[in-house]
């Protein structure tokens, strides 16, 4: 169980992942080794899954964000599977969720423009496993993007 210390060195690294630990210790008050052991027994737990950085998607060719949805012609766990497997070799999908709904999966998807979308959705997406009807919303604007979580 956590408590408000483990939040807040959670707070903090969330914001910053690149912190010393002397520098993460002064801001949540504890001693250098009391935080790294925090901080290594928060990764041991599962709390923090990694470190990151934030890429701008414009300056790397990836302007184009594009929310897709799946419906698949048929729902078993082989055709799931498949599916699921075949998503996660393709690094133009950000994301992938089953949803419950009108539709069974959900995409997020970056690419350099809409002729490279294009291209992926004929060359990549309908070909994919159990894949019967796609629906593709471009993004006009990103109005929100966070990826902290309220702790």
């Amino acid at each position: 169980m956590l408590n408000e210390t483990d939040r807040r060195i959670l707070r903090t690294i969330q914001k910053d992942g690149r912190i010393t630990n002397q520098e993460l210790a002064n801001r949540c008050g504890l001693s250098p080794s009391a935080c790294f052991d925090r901080l290594r027994r928060l990764r041991e737990q599962g709390y923090i899954t990694g470190f990151s950085a934030h890429l701008d998607p414009e300056k790397l060719d990836r302007a184009l964000l594009v929310f897709i949805e799946v419906l698949l012609d048929r729902t078993t766990g082989e055709v799931f599977s498949n599916f699921a497997e075949a998503v996660r070799g393709k690094p133009e999908i950000m994301e992938c969720h089953m949803v419950a709904g009108g539709f069974d999966y959900l995409l997020k998807v970056r690419m350099k423009d809409m002729a490279a979308y294009r291209a992926f959705l004929a060359d990549s997406l309908v070909g994919m496993p159990g894949v019967r009807e796609t629906r593709t919303y471009a993004v006009l604007e990103e109005v929100k993007n966070a990826t902290d979580l309220p702790i």
